[in-house]
């Protein structure tokens, strides 16, 4: 795959990562364990970028403390409420997976099929779906907070860490 491409691709998923870190940052602790569930939109939304970063989803395990109840066919929460520390370090590590996973991507890596028992993408599909689902998060995440703080972070046009 050509460098302009793995670069385009890495500065809009690295945005998207970006969008969900400054909604993550801003906010406030009061409400970050409320009715809304601020903590839980946000460690879905990384337990799922984690999760489609895996280039062998039968292999995936999140790392402590998280756990797999995000497969969990009734619905169960996670055992605690995570920390914003917890999470802002989880995306941390998922940043990183997918600035390695971009760097590493080659035609081969990018056509190898992505799938598990409810979808069936190549790796490069798999990118701007996890994309799209990190974004969309983020957008509800931001729509929180503009309900209930009265703010929200910017638009980022491009990530600002480079490949």
């Amino acid at each position: 795959m050509k460098e302009s491409m793995r670069e385009t691709l890495w500065k809009q998923l690295g945005a998207s990562i970006d969008m969900l870190e400054n909604a993550l940052k801003m906010c406030p602790a009061e409400q970050w364990d409320t009715d809304t569930k601020f903590w839980y939109m946000a460690y879905h939304c990384l337990f799922y970028l984690d999760y489609y970063l895996t280039l062998d989803p039968k292999q995936f395990l999140p790392t402590p403390p998280f756990t797999l109840s995000e497969f969990d066919p009734n619905g169960a929460m996670p055992d605690r409420v995570y920390s914003k520390e917890e999470l802002l370090d989880y995306l941390e590590a998922s940043r990183k997976k997918c600035r390695t996973l971009v760097i590493s991507l080659t035609e081969d890596i990018a056509g190898h099929r992505w799938a598990d028992d409810y979808k069936n993408y190549s790796v490069f599909e798999m990118l701007l779906y996890n994309m799209r689902h990190v974004q969309h998060h983020a957008a509800q995440l931001n729509l929180l907070l503009r309900q209930t703080i009265d703010d929200a972070p910017k638009w980022v046009s491009q990530t600002r860490a480079g490949l």
